[in-house]
């Protein structure tokens, strides 16, 4: 099996999270400054329940690509649980939170990368 792309990795990871409903999905090439990883999934839930079945859609897309998630941090219950998968870091919030970080605005020299479609 080949392993997939760090973007099409955050592509699937994008797609798996829509499936789930997870609102404003962005998928973010971080800049060259940022080394541990190429690309952001940022996305949100309005709550636990959603954020926990976003979280297990996009851990099981990646699995069944062969993509090994390297750590998790945050667990039920979090407001914020990041996937690390190496160059794809997977960013889920509950949406005040979200608000709140606005690592969209943190990270606004990133490129925005078009996931779906």
């Amino acid at each position: 099996m080949t392993i997939p792309s760090a973007v099409d990795v955050a592509k699937a990871a994008a797609q798996a999270a829509d499936s789930k409903k997870a609102e404003n999905v962005q998928v973010l090439k971080m800049p060259e400054v940022m080394v541990d990883a190429e690309y952001f999934v940022i996305c949100s839930a309005p709550t636990h329940v959603q954020i926990r079945a976003v979280v297990e859609a996009v851990t099981e897309a990646l699995q069944d690509e062969g993509v090994e998630l390297l750590r998790q941090e945050g667990r039920d219950g979090n407001n914020w649980i990041l996937l690390d998968y190496g160059a794809v870091i997977v960013h889920v919030f509950l949406d005040e939170d979200r608000h709140y970080y606005d690592l969209e605005r943190l990270w606004a020299d990133a490129q925005r990368v078009e996931w779906n479609g």
